[in-house]
């Protein structure tokens, strides 16, 4: 019985260093489970994007972040396009080529540590790239009525968080956008995190916390969150959950046998770019 017992208090030791372990391997290495940068620069000419340029948006921490823009046709708005956390603009050509062809404006914003950037992502590095993003745009003579934000993945929570800021914002120009479309979206990291890591309290652990859950009711402006019912990276009710927590007026499209990254080849331009245009 004694060995039993030993031998038992044996495991329940391995056990418990384990998981703390673990638990501060996570911690430490969090960023790097939530973030993957392609630190190359992307290649604005190999691209065959046309009538895009490159710009350089200026952060209020000295900062200066290559992006991509392209002017709006006469009277139409501008998408400011916030990506995911893989890759850099590089990667999303094929996304912003349907606003393009309609005549759109395009913001294609870098991140810092994305493409060449210097700096490393954070989620208030992430939200002070926006701003920076946001005030490139107002330089141009740019009305916050006339933008649509966009965001992908990762970028719904920096979109909804500068969809509610602008919202609140009475001087400078501030005031609700046009529109705010969220593709892949979840509520927070907190609650991603526990889905992947249930057996972990990662809502304590996390840094970076994307909390859109509690801030969308906030933006003041029409809402198109879009999501594949097939995704594994985010499954989809948390798209559903950020939808229900979003305020009206609202839309959605849930769409049968769509990823993570291929909404886009179901057909979901189509509808985005009709929602755009009920707006205008």
């Amino acid at each position: 019985m004694k060995v039993f017992f030993g031998n038992m208090a044996t495991v329940l030791a391995v056990l418990v260093v384990g998981c703390v372990l673990i638990t501060g391997a996570l911690y430490v290495f969090q960023r790097r489970l939530l973030y993957f940068p392609d630190t190359s620069v992307p290649d604005l000419a190999g691209s065959g994007l046309v009538g895009v340029e490159e710009v350089w948006l200026e952060t209020d921490d000295g900062g200066h972040l290559l992006s991509w823009y392209s002017d709006p046709g006469p009277g139409m708005p501008t998408v400011l396009y916030f990506h995911g956390n893989a890759g850099h603009i590089g990667y999303r050509v094929e996304k912003i080529r349907p606003f393009l062809d309609a005549g759109y404006g395009v913001l294609l914003a870098g991140y810092r540590g994305y493409g060449g950037n210097p700096g490393t992502p954070s989620e208030q590095g992430l939200f002070a790239d926006a701003r920076a993003a946001v005030n490139f745009l107002k330089r141009r003579g740019l009305s916050v009525a006339n933008l649509v934000v966009y965001g992908e993945s990762l970028g719904s929570a920096v979109a909804t968080r500068m969809a509610a800021e602008l919202a609140t914002q009475t001087a400078e120009g501030g005031g609700a956008v046009m529109a705010l479309i969220l593709e892949a979206p979840f509520t927070s990291a907190a609650e991603a995190a526990s889905h992947f890591f249930s057996a972990i309290p990662v809502k304590w652990l996390l840094r970076d916390r994307f909390d859109s859950g509690s801030i969308i009711g906030q933006v003041g402006t029409p809402v198109f969150i879009l999501h594949g019912d097939s995704d594994r990276i985010m499954p989809i009710h948390f798209g559903k959950k950020l939808y229900g927590l979003a305020s009206s007026p609202k839309d959605c499209l849930w769409v049968a046998g769509a990823g993570h990254n291929d909404l886009f080849e179901h057909g979901a331009a189509k509808a985005v770019l009709e929602f755009i245009a009920r707006q205008r």
